[in-house]
């Protein structure tokens, strides 16, 4: 069972590292920056005074989405350790399914955000944008890290009736 221990633990990590970027970068002001200063989801900063960003529909969606993957993310991360502690435990499908949500939760929120801003030619993206970027692909390496190893832990139940001479 060393196989399915390592991708629970992958996983489990992975899903950690994507809760931390993402958090991070939904707190940070900098998903964009311009000539006289930078913006994030909640506050324009201009000449080092920040404001609250105005209400738009597509940053409302950005805003729902990146905070409900993080708290998506963080049930997730209880669900893998909770794997990892408790050996008899079996969510490794839900956990994968919820690490799923986050990524496409993250994928909606940048996909809009970027329609919103790629068509201005004087800004350009920064770090929380990256980092939420760089988020995406870790939640969903971590939701098959946990499917596979739930597949190996399937597959393992259901030979072990059989007997086998090697």
């Amino acid at each position: 069972m060393g196989m399915k221990r390592s991708l629970q633990c992958g996983g489990t990590l992975l899903g950690f590292l994507a809760n931390i970027l993402t958090i991070l970068s939904s707190a940070a002001n900098y998903w964009i920056r311009f000539p006289k200063g930078h913006s994030g989801l909640w506050q324009d900063c201009i000449g080092g005074i920040c404001t609250n960003v105005p209400c738009e529909s597509v940053l409302a969606v950005t805003q729902a989405c990146m905070v409900l993957a993080a708290a998506f993310g963080i049930v997730g991360l209880v669900l893998g350790l909770r794997i990892v502690y408790h050996d008899g435990d079996t969510r490794g499908q839900t956990t994968s399914a919820i690490f799923l949500l986050c990524g496409l939760l993250l994928l909606i929120a940048l996909i809009s955000y970027t329609a919103k801003n790629a068509w201005k030619s004087d800004v350009f993206f920064s770090w929380s944008y990256f980092s939420a970027w760089l988020a995406f692909p870790l939640y969903v390496i971590a939701a098959f890290c946990f499917l596979l190893a739930d597949m190996i832990l399937q597959s393992t139940d259901a030979i072990s009736g059989f007997p086998v001479c090697l």
